[in-house]
């Protein structure tokens, strides 16, 4: 089973979806690539921990809405002149705590196996890598050290939420977009742009000069997580995505699923 969408689907990038496939796919890419680059390179996956909280989420704690106010008790002279108050009636309203949470990301090193150095890096951004806070910084921080390296960066952005990575022509707009940073060519790099109707475009992996360079092609690769992942039986092709979706685009959708007997 794959996904009825020609590239990316938008229904994926739901955030309780989205951990499951960034970690399927990152491994297919590590599965694609090992073989081909043999005995040379070796592709390593690492893992990095982002603490956070429920609060990034925009979840509120919970606020009583109704006042407590003490019992007012009129005085009978005939018994006794002290007021006594009654104990508080309202039950008591349910909050929610800030809780800390480890969020863990995969990402790929291609290493020359005989001098242990770092080629290229892949990294496929999650929600906390694009949105504001310390999860964005701290990938920011890291995509600066690449750039003032001789390590090449590739930068797979498959999420229309939040801010994209910065890159200095404001003017391209997409809602999904591969960066392939090649450092000796910096600070030029290829840009692959493409939306929500178009397939994923295939790429070339930087490596050290000299070397044949495999061609990375996700959309297979996608294709395949979501038929592993069984993700046609976690997301309802009725409703409409979560993100917000261009009238246009929503309009392509709609007749996209009809014409697959989705809706």
């Amino acid at each position: 089973m794959r996904s009825p969408f020609p590239g990316m689907d938008p229904y994926l990038e739901r955030s309780e979806l989205w951990q499951g496939l960034h970690h399927l796919l990152i491994v297919e890419v590590a599965r694609l690539l090992s073989p081909q680059l043999r005995p040379k390179y070796r592709v390593a996956l690492f893992v990095r921990m982002y603490e956070a909280s429920n609060t990034d989420n925009s979840l509120s704690v919970g606020i009583p809405d109704v006042a407590v106010k003490p019992e007012q008790v009129t005085s009978n002279p005939s018994t006794s002149p002290v007021a006594v108050l009654s104990p508080p009636t309202a039950q008591p309203a349910t909050a929610m705590l800030p809780m800390p949470e480890t969020l863990k990301q995969g990402y790929l090193e291609i290493r020359n196996v005989a001098t242990k150095e770092v080629i290229t890096t892949i990294e496929i951004l999650s929600p906390t890598n694009k949105r504001a806070g310390e999860g964005r910084k701290a990938y920011l921080a890291k995509r600066r050290r690449i750039f003032r390296s001789a390590t090449h960066l590739v930068e797979i952005d498959l999420l229309r939420s939040a801010k994209p990575m910065p890159v200095l022509d404001n003017n391209i707009e997409s809602d999904y977009r591969i960066l392939v940073s090649r450092s000796d060519r910096r600070p030029l790099a290829d840009l692959y742009r493409f939306n929500v109707r178009d397939a994923i475009p295939s790429f070339t992996l930087p490596l050290q000069s000299d070397d044949a360079e495999p061609v990375i092609d996700l959309q297979p690769l996608l294709n395949s997580v979501y038929d592993l992942g069984g993700f046609d039986t976690a997301v309802d092709y009725s409703k409409e995505p979560t993100l917000n979706i261009s009238k246009t685009d929503a309009e392509w959708v709609d007749a996209l699923l009809k014409q697959q007997s989705l809706r």
